[in-house]
């Protein structure tokens, strides 16, 4: 029995925002116009990364896209190839041959900006040329723009490190997180602060916001807690650690050690500071988590 054929989006899909979005709703509508499975290919890395050895701190790990994707839309197949050194010199028609007879291509969605194949020579006019003389359709999906502005990853990215977490969100679809297990941190909260917090490890090459603090969602076990987020390296209390995430979740006290959460930022409160001692800290920490309240009644007066 012959392959259903596939309608794929192609691209990285860091953030999976509103451009990926516009991508993925439409290789959603060919795949019901041409009864075609959606799908979707990206990689395992940055191929930026790869190709210059320059770190480049992403919105979205490998799994968190594949997360993403799949909770927006009904997408179940999402392939993630490993992007090395086979592909990074892969000829761009190798490319597109590679996607008919790998995977069963018969319709291929980009971007206005897509590149692929060896020294990105491939380009949206090549690919739609290359997939008609394959029996392929293609579509170039134009840039999608918000307010004047480009959707892109790398707009969003500065957005997030300057802190504006609310602009990120608007070009994202979605609140800006970050997913991880819970983890024990240094007992400070509790028994210096009086303020337990719950501790995420950010994933390696995650990016994380500007340092500071922020009114945050945290999800524990299928839950939502109100929270007030320091993002940071502790500067009062913490010498010599590094970037941690710690949220205190308000009016709650809750035992997530070693269970898995995410932190969705809302607003960024204030950036990070250093104390002159513990004391001037513990008072500063009351007045986030009053803020952080406050921002929760603005956003649903009521509750």
């Amino acid at each position: 029995m012959q392959e259903r054929r596939k309608a794929i989006a192609l691209g990285f899909f860091d953030g999976v925002h509103l451009g990926h979005q516009a991508l993925l709703r439409r290789t959603i509508e060919r795949a019901e116009e041409r009864d075609m499975t959606p799908a979707v290919f990206t990689f395992d890395r940055s191929p930026k990364e790869f190709v210059t050895g320059v770190p480049v701190p992403l919105l979205t790990t490998a799994e968190a896209r594949r997360e993403a994707v799949q909770l927006l839309f009904p997408i179940k197949e999402v392939i993630v190839e490993p992007f090395d050194e086979k592909m990074m010199t892969m000829p761009w028609v190798d490319f597109v041959l590679y996607l008919a007879q790998e995977y069963h291509a018969g319709w291929l969605v980009a971007g206005h900006d897509f590149r692929f194949g060896y020294k990105n020579s491939g380009t949206p006019a090549l690919l739609s040329k290359k997939a008609a003389t394959l029996g392929m359709g293609c579509d170039i999906i134009p840039a999608v723009t918000l307010d004047g502005v480009t959707v892109s990853s790398t707009y969003i990215r500065t957005l997030l490190r300057e802190g504006n977490v609310e602009e990120a969100a608007r070009f994202l679809g979605r609140s800006f997180s970050l997913s991880g297990p819970v983890r024990h941190g240094k007992g400070i909260g509790s028994s210096r602060l009086g303020t337990p917090t719950v501790n995420l490890v950010p994933p390696a090459g995650q990016l994380v916001p500007a340092f500071g603090v922020y009114a945050a969602s945290v999800t524990v076990g299928g839950k939502v807690y109100d929270a007030v987020t320091n993002v940071g390296v502790r500067p009062t209390v913490d010498t010599n650690g590094g970037v941690t995430v710690e949220s205190h979740l308000l009016d709650q006290s809750v035992q997530v050690y070693g269970r898995g959460c995410r932190v969705e930022f809302l607003r960024r409160l204030r950036p990070e500071q250093k104390f002159s001692d513990i004391e001037e800290l513990r008072v500063q920490i009351g007045r986030d988590a009053a803020a952080a309240r406050a921002f929760f009644q603005e956003r649903s007066p009521g509750r």
